[in-house]
């Protein structure tokens, strides 16, 4: 069987990315410092080997021990995580950095590969590790997958938008997931046009199984849905999922004063982010229709203890908006 290396491996896109190769007929190997639970131990197919990828001597003993036909590189978050990456496995058949839509510096509508500006890097950003240089880093992997790519190695980007399904301890869609099945009116910033193209978590595992094996070297490609619902009819979707009767109740910058702001609210965005996906699709890819992906992603939110709480405002101080707003 061909063997699939995943750097990362056992949390939200990664634990989707193993299910994907394992499902097409691979051997895994999950590459990671085993502080997270490993939800395969038990297959016979997926093998872990323990390794800080930051440890260039460590990293290049598991490509001696493992010999992989193809690296998924889940959590390369520093330029020169891609650069040894790409350089200790130089000889693999494919190596798919996950890069962020994230990446794109400009703010056009959609945003494409090789069209679209690219954030740029300064060598102190290169090396943050903070929220705010997130973007810069993931370009400059993308940066350092394209050199790499012109020196022979079969390097590929993807470029997930914000991702969301099972297991996604983010909790940015929780958070509306358990307002909706707890209330029967909640606030929702704007007039529900926000726009912030998502993506199915399974979707983007299988768009990194997809270019690892018909991938370009040295190209870029975005992942998204091919539907990109507003924040209104995402709500709307998952109340259908949830079997929920919720109304939402709208409010601008004037009504949430002085208490709240729009982007306090998660997936909102005050200007559109939508990425192209032509370029996906003409491998083969296609994406899950969102009302499908929210019925696997409401069935296993349930299950879980995320309600997204933190991540936006407090039901208290929302309530007072909807009396303002009575």
């Amino acid at each position: 069987m061909p063997t699939v290396l995943c750097i990362g491996g056992t949390r939200f896109i990664g634990r989707a990315t193993v299910s994907e190769f394992l499902e097409h007929g691979y051997d895994v190997t999950l590459c990671n410092r085993g502080r997270h639970p490993n939800p395969f131990a038990d297959n016979p197919h997926v093998e872990h080997v323990t390794c800080d990828r930051r440890e260039d001597d460590q990293l290049q003993a598991v490509a001696e021990q493992v010999d992989p036909d193809i690296v998924v590189d889940l959590v390369a978050y520093h330029p020169r995580d891609v650069r040894v990456a790409t350089d200790v496995f130089a000889d693999v058949d494919a190596y798919v950095f996950v890069s962020s839509g994230a990446a794109y510096a400009a703010e056009d509508v959609p945003k494409r590969e090789g069209a679209t500006a690219l954030e740029s890097c300064t060598d102190a950003e290169a090396v943050d590790d903070t929220a705010a240089t997130y973007g810069k880093r993931k370009a400059e992997g993308d940066r350092a997958v394209f050199e790499a790519a012109a020196d022979g190695v079969r390097a590929m980007s993807v470029r997930p938008t914000i991702v969301y399904g099972p297991h996604d301890y983010t909790e940015r869609l929780d958070y509306w997931l358990a307002r909706i099945d707890a209330h029967d009116r909640i606030v929702v910033p704007g007039d529900g046009g926000s726009l912030h193209h998502l993506v199915f978590v399974e979707d983007v595992a299988s768009a990194l199984r997809i270019v690892a094996e018909n991938g370009t070297a040295g190209e870029a490609y975005n992942v998204a849905g091919r539907h990109a619902p507003p924040l209104g009819e995402l709500i709307e979707l998952a109340a259908e999922a949830l079997g929920a009767d919720v109304t939402p109740t709208h409010a601008g910058a004037r009504e949430l004063t002085p208490d709240l702001e729009p982007d306090g609210f998660p997936l909102y965005r005050s200007r559109p982010h939508l990425l192209a996906t032509e370029k996906l699709a003409s491998l083969g890819w296609q994406s899950t229709p969102h009302a499908a992906a929210l019925e696997t992603t409401v069935e296993e939110h349930r299950r879980s203890d995320r309600d997204g709480s933190d991540r936006g405002p407090h039901r208290d101080v929302e309530r007072d908006v909807l009396s303002r707003l009575d």
